[in-house]
């Protein structure tokens, strides 16, 4: 797999790592009293208090280390060769090399369309030439 590929499943890692994360938090987190106007909220009945406790801990060492991975992938990243300048005389022999394969495209393009043109010609012809032969009822 390429590193570009491994990147994008690593960033896709992260975000269900985050939305996980978040949905567990929202879901798992007490009541909060929103106010002194308000009763008092109902406790959420939860079934390991430590379990809950230790829940952002695992997933936010989940998400540094997804992080970490992303980094190093990251690192691992060629470095781009000549900087901006080499960079941009490679677009331009690149666009050099796309023109002339155009080029030479457009030729045979041609060269198809005529040689399309001529076996129509012929086809017609002999079409012609069959029904001249064919005797009148």
């Amino acid at each position: 797999m390429d590193i570009i590929s491994q990147l994008q499943g690593q960033v896709n890692t992260i975000a269900s790592l985050t939305f996980n994360t978040f949905g567990t938090l929202q879901r798992d987190s007490p009541p909060v009293r929103l106010s002194p106007n308000y009763p008092e909220p109902p406790a959420n009945p939860t079934e390991d208090a430590a379990d809950f406790a230790q829940q952002p801990k695992l997933m936010g060492a989940a998400l540094v280390k997804a992080a970490k991975q992303f980094d190093a992938l990251v690192a691992a990243l060629p470095l781009a060769d000549g900087g901006e300048e080499g960079q941009l005389k490679r677009i331009a022999e690149l666009q050099a090399e796309n023109d002339a394969v155009g080029l030479e495209l457009q030729r045979q393009l041609e060269a198809a369309e005529k040689e399309l043109r001529e076996v129509r010609e012929l086809f017609g012809q002999s079409v012609e030439n069959c029904l001249n032969l064919k005797k009148p009822d």
